[in-house]
């Protein structure tokens, strides 16, 4: 054979090979464009496998991982476009993918990688939530750490080699989402389609007769994630855009979720099953959970106003069981990536699954305590990780609680499960807060080994009391939540202090309080300033006045106190301003409130003028900066008002 001959086929061949991948690239992409994940991870692997690179191939292969939640091979794809040139020479490049990048290193727990580019997609964006959030907690698996709890998580009996999640409680049962059934396979995950079932569970933990939910709820499509109103006799639930035998599909060919009410009949059975007004084809709506008073429900949705992939939303309830105007429960709670599977308690706090904010890897449970009276009061929230074991490096989401069982339930996709999603029960742990502090010299803060501390009841019942060491440190490990507690320090010489905290409603919360001690007995000797030594409070005028106040009387009731105690005692009085206004103005008010002064410790204390000597110094002996000109805030400014009581002869 010549080798022109074997130049031509091999030419043929390579042109072939060409034509071939490009015919399965074209295919992939109408696979990709029609959320045919598995399909097209399948195709795009094929072509990347045989050495073929690209900046569009590499996206597309990382994505099909991604959005199917196959992480490690997803880190893989987008490692490998990470280091294509191609790829970081590309004008205005899509920061998303950085962000994707770093979330799917935090499932095989490369943090350190993961925030590398984080970083990197921080310095690329702006005004993204993520980003800030990421920069504001750099610190974000010790906090974890700090909020994980020693507690057992156990994979329930009844979960399958395919998807099971989304418990919530009806009538002492469980009621959840799975894909065990026999219908056509939903080409996402290739699994069937979701339907509810239902499982009770006996008093000796034992989980029977699980069956399906409802004929009438279940369609041939999905259903999942329900909540039902606090008297038993509606619920809103979740299903795909299929009502009255309609399958609706928006405008790029997609079937959206959908919210739907149903009644409970007589017999148990569900009836008039409704789409909730704002329901819309072009976006979804979906995982209801509704509050204890059943006035509030609130919904994930990537509906018109959404700041990311889905937001959180909140909704009236009305007598009628009809809906208000939804509302996006804000930023702070919202980021632009995933927020959903919300569920809120009976204590209103709310807990929901997000990937948006530093987690350690995939959807992890957040949650907002006392957030339903936050968000009457219009307070803040404060978004925190509920950490380890709940949360993991896989999805981790919704969750629930039972309060009156001490029993919690969150679904996860994590290792060593039986299927795909699992359904895991807890044991919600009791309370064991922690106080602890210092008892402490409040003028020298000098440690005061040897003091007590006492902690009590709201009705001033001593729960226990400890003898502090050398490190003046108490600690008392047996607070219950949402309680009111007394705690009381003494010690020899010293005056007893007392302290009154509510504890807080988090169940592992650690509560720092130092207990400053007032001495009992103070030594006094010539050049002893009363006003440092008895810890007085300023004596107060009124602007441009002289004359004494009331609360600056209770002060001078101080001094002439100690002049009766000690009748050969002298002080000399010396009155003192700020720095505002003229320097001949300051002087002229200080004599003057010198003089009432002395006037009132005379006149009212009947002290012997004699016993008594003293003048205004004005603006003359600041005691810090805020001399004139110089920027101070007012409790700066009125440092340097004050009187002293200088003792010049015992």
């Amino acid at each position: 054979m010549t080798k022109n001959r074997i130049i031509t086929i091999v030419f043929c061949f390579l042109v072939s090979l060409g034509y071939a991948q490009k015919k399965k690239l074209r295919h992939a992409n109408y696979a990709y464009n029609d959320f045919s994940y598995v399909k097209t991870s399948d195709i795009l692997l094929e072509v990347a496998n045989k050495g073929y690179k690209s900046v569009d191939l590499y996206k597309k292969l990382g994505n099909s991982f991604y959005f199917n939640n196959k992480m490690e091979d997803a880190a893989k794809w987008y490692g490998e476009l990470m280091g294509l040139d191609d790829f970081n020479l590309e004008a205005n490049n899509d920061p998303e993918y950085y962000y994707r990048y770093a979330q799917a290193l935090k499932t095989v727990e490369n943090y350190e990688e993961s925030d590398k580019w984080m970083r990197k997609f921080s310095e690329s964006t702006e005004n993204d939530k993520r980003a800030s959030n990421f920069e504001s907690t750099l610190n974000y698996l010790q906090k974890i750490d700090l909020q994980s709890e020693d507690i057992e998580v156990v994979n329930l009996p009844f979960n399958t080699s395919v998807s099971d999640f989304g418990t919530a409680l009806f009538e002492n049962q469980f009621v959840f989402a799975s894909t065990r059934g026999t219908g056509k396979n939903y080409r996402w995950n290739d699994q069937p389609f979701l339907e509810l079932f239902v499982v009770s569970k006996t008093n000796d933990g034992v989980f029977e007769n699980l069956q399906k939910f409802n004929d009438n709820l279940n369609t041939k499509f999905h259903e999942s994630s329900v909540a039902f109103m606090p008297d038993g006799n509606r619920m809103f639930f979740t299903r795909n855009n299929f009502f009255k035998s309609q399958f609706k599909r928006d405008k790029a060919g997609v079937n959206r979720l959908q919210l739907y009410s149903a009644q409970k009949t007589e017999t148990g059975g569900w009836k008039n099953i409704k789409s909730v007004h704002f329901n819309d084809q072009s976006y979804s709506v979906a995982h209801p959970t509704i509050n204890a008073k059943g006035d509030k429900l609130i919904f994930a949705s990537d509906m018109p106003g959404t700041v990311g992939l889905s937001d959180l939303y909140i909704v009236d309830i009305n007598e009628d069981g009809t809906l208000g105007v939804p509302e996006n429960l804000g930023n702070v709670i919202n980021t632009e990536a995933k927020e959903t599977f919300p569920f809120i308690n009976e204590n209103g706090d709310l807990y929901f699954s997000s990937n948006g904010f530093s987690g350690l890897g995939g959807l992890d449970v957040y949650r907002i305590l006392d957030f339903q009276n936050r968000l009457e009061k219009k307070q803040p929230f404060i978004v925190e990780n509920v950490g380890k074991p709940i949360n993991s490096p896989k999805d981790d989401f919704a969750y629930y609680e039972n309060l009156k069982t001490r029993e919690g339930y969150f679904s996860s996709n994590r290792p060593g499960g039986k299927g795909d999603d699992d359904i895991y029960w807890f044991k919600i742990p009791d309370c064991a807060q922690n106080l602890a502090g210092k008892v402490l010299d409040k003028k020298t803060n000098e440690l005061l080994n040897g003091a007590k501390v006492q902690l009590l009841n709201a009705n001033g019942d001593v729960v226990t009391e400890q003898l502090v060491g050398e490190n003046a440190v108490y600690s008392f490990n047996v607070l219950d939540c949402e309680t009111t507690y007394l705690i009381r320090a003494s010690k020899d010489s010293y005056e007893t202090s007392e302290e009154r905290i509510i504890t807080s409603v988090n169940r592992r919360d650690s509560i720092g309080l130092d207990m400053p001690l007032i001495k009992d007995e103070v030594a006094i000797t010539e050049g002893t300033n009363l006003r440092e030594a008895f810890d007085l409070n300023p004596i107060y005028f009124d602007l441009d006045k002289a004359n004494i106040r009331p609360d600056a009387e209770i002060e001078l009731q101080k001094i002439i106190a100690v002049l009766n105690k000690y009748p050969d005692m002298k002080i000399d009085v010396k009155s003192h301003t700020d720095s505002r206004a003229t320097t001949g103005y300051n002087k002229n008010l200080s004599n003057q409130r010198n003089k009432s002064t002395m006037s009132y410790l005379v006149k009212t204390g009947g002290i012997d003028a004699k016993r008594i000597t003293g003048k205004g110094y004005g603006e003359s002996e600041l005691i810090n900066k805020c001399a004139d000109g110089v920027p101070c805030t007012e409790e700066e400014h009125q440092l340097n008002r004050r009187s002293d009581f200088i003792i010049i002869k015992m």
